[in-house]
């Protein structure tokens, strides 16, 4: 009643209706009672003592650990203590100090170690059994044997229809090619290169992945061809060829193995230089270049060099004024013209050339200076004179007296010549 004073019942709450959401599972907890831990601990501690065991019971060798003598620890203790009968425990017990020793100790192993460093450093190159003589050895035998330009001397061990094989102390047998075994055409190279002949190559290419190189018994003719010719153009030679072919510049010959090529205006006759064929002319040289393989050869040059062959430094010649240039005269001798230079006319002073020699006239003169692979001489008469200045006014006097003059010329030079080769000696 509401009018009464007895308290209302409450009433019940409606049920609220679940969602369309599937409900939340409760949290999965993993209950482990207190026997399952025990196994575990227990299981553990098992695992624990035999990782010890077989650490301890190592069957290997025992390791012993040094240490210095004697330990700082009131009962003592060994100098060597095994490590197979320490424990983990006994360990716990020892300070940093009972194992490292006193500091006396660390000094002494310190200086010792020291002292063991020093004898390592003074030890010599003997005390470690080093034989020179198998180390020397060892670099001959693997040294590479022929490089390129080298000159190497061999046996024949084998002949192929494309070339030779000779030892020359490689590792592998040099190899010769066909065209290569000679100047030249060869038929027969069995008959050529028998086996065990003693040959001299030139290495012309190095040793390839199986160690063999390639030689040349032409290229080291060649080489020599060269180096000979040079040689008699320095020294102004005239040789002799046979003239095997021509074209229209002029024509060809053989000389030491070389082609030599003489032109048309170089020859006594070249109108008709066809008809040379197949005969015999002296020539002299021209060009000689053997990295361009260029020899060109002269007749009329070698006429030249004939009249050179019987002039020598100090000889007194005559000769004709033919030109006269600003820096001196030029003296024809017999088919070849000498230079009289301005500074060898006189040892005095004068104004002009034409006050000493005028173009036409013969003079006496001294040959001081000879190049007959040029074609040049040089000439002197202030030689001849006495005092200096002499043959500007005394002209006549000294070219009737030039012969006994030329004497006394002729040992001043020789002299001179004589103290220019002590002074090239000595710089050599």
């Amino acid at each position: 009643m509401a009018g009464s004073g007895v308290p209302q019942p409450k009433k019940p709450n409606k049920p609220v209706r679940p969602t369309a959401e599937s409900p939340r599972k409760p949290p999965q907890v993993m209950h482990i009672t207190r026997k399952e831990e025990q196994e575990l601990l227990n299981q553990k501690s098992k695992e624990d003592t035999s990782i010890s065991k077989s650490t301890v019971n190592k069957p290997s060798s025992p390791k012993y650990i040094e240490s210095p003598e004697p330990l700082n620890n009131p009962e003592g203790s060994r100098s060597l203590i095994n490590e197979r009968d320490v424990s983990m425990e006994g360990l716990e017990n020892l300070s940093m100090a009972d194992l490292l020793g006193s500091p006396e100790d660390l000094r002494g192993l310190k200086t010792s170690n020291f002292n063991q460093n020093q004898e390592n450093k003074n030890r010599v190159v003997d005390d470690f059994d080093f034989d020179e003589d198998a180390f020397l050895a060892a670099l001959d035998e693997n040294e590479p044997v022929g490089n390129t330009g080298e000159i190497a001397k061999g046996a024949v061990i084998g002949v192929e229809s494309d070339g030779v094989y000779v030892d020359i102390g490689g590792k592998a047998p040099g190899f010769m090619p066909k065209k290569e075994c000679g100047l030249g055409v060869i038929t027969n190279l069995k008959e050529k290169f028998p086996k065990g002949l003693e040959v001299e190559v030139l290495v012309t290419r190095e040793q390839n992945a199986d160690g063999m190189v390639t030689i040349s018994c032409r290229a080291l003719a060649l080489r020599k061809s060269w180096e000979k010719i040079q040689k008699l153009e320095a020294e102004g030679k005239v040789v002799q060829v046979t003239i095997n072919g021509f074209n229209r510049g002029g024509v060809t010959c053989d000389l030491e193995g070389l082609r030599g090529f003489i032109p048309r205006s170089q020859l006594e006759d070249g109108a008709n230089h066809q008809s040379l064929v197949g005969k015999k002319i002296g020539v002299a040289f021209l060009e000689v270049n053997p990295d361009t393989r260029k020899l060109v050869l002269s007749e009329k040059r070698a006429a030249i060099a004939s009249l050179f062959s019987n002039l020598e430094i100090g000889k007194l010649v005559e000769g004709q004024v033919v030109t006269i240039k600003p820096y001196g005269f030029f003296v024809d001798i017999g088919g070849i013209s000498g230079l009289l230079h301005h500074s060898m006319v006189t040892n005095g002073t004068f104004r002009s050339l034409r006050e000493v020699f005028n173009q036409g006239e013969r003079i006496k003169a001294l040959i001081t200076e000879l190049d007959p692979s040029r074609a040049r001489i040089s000439l002197n008469t202030a030689l001849l004179e006495g005092p200096p200045g002499e043959i500007l006014n005394e002209k006549e006097k000294i070219m009737e007296e030039a012969e006994e003059r030329a004497i006394k010329a002729r040992t001043m030079l020789e002299q001179e010549e004589f103290k220019k080769r002590q002074d090239q000696e000595k710089k050599d």
